[in-house]
């Protein structure tokens, strides 16, 4: 390659930025809720048991959009208060609104 001709990068940028899940309350229906974030998660039911009471807790992150809101469906479906949103930057993070 001479000296006049020159390489250009490009850095692209994901149409679909990755998603967390957030577990904001667990309801009245607290074992109804423990088996959705069993389901979501993958984890024991004793692990699931102690996420769904630390509520508000991140349940999942780097989900696609259409993999947060079916996690969340299933999650509100059994009684809870969740939400899915866009995962933050590196160094910021939020806490779950109220």
């Amino acid at each position: 390659m001479s000296d006049e001709e020159s390489t250009e990068y490009c850095t692209m940028l994901c149409d679909d930025p990755s998603h967390e899940v957030v577990l904001i309350d667990c309801g009245s229906r607290e074992m109804d809720v423990t088996r959705a974030v069993r389901e979501v998660t993958g984890l024991s039911l004793w692990h699931s048991r102690v996420l769904a009471r630390r509520a508000p807790v991140t349940l999942l992150q780097g989900l696609s959009a259409d993999g947060a809101r079916s996690a969340v469906a299933l999650l509100l479906s059994a009684g809870a208060r969740a939400e899915w949103r866009e995962e933050p930057e590196p160094g910021e993070r939020t806490v779950p609104s109220p």
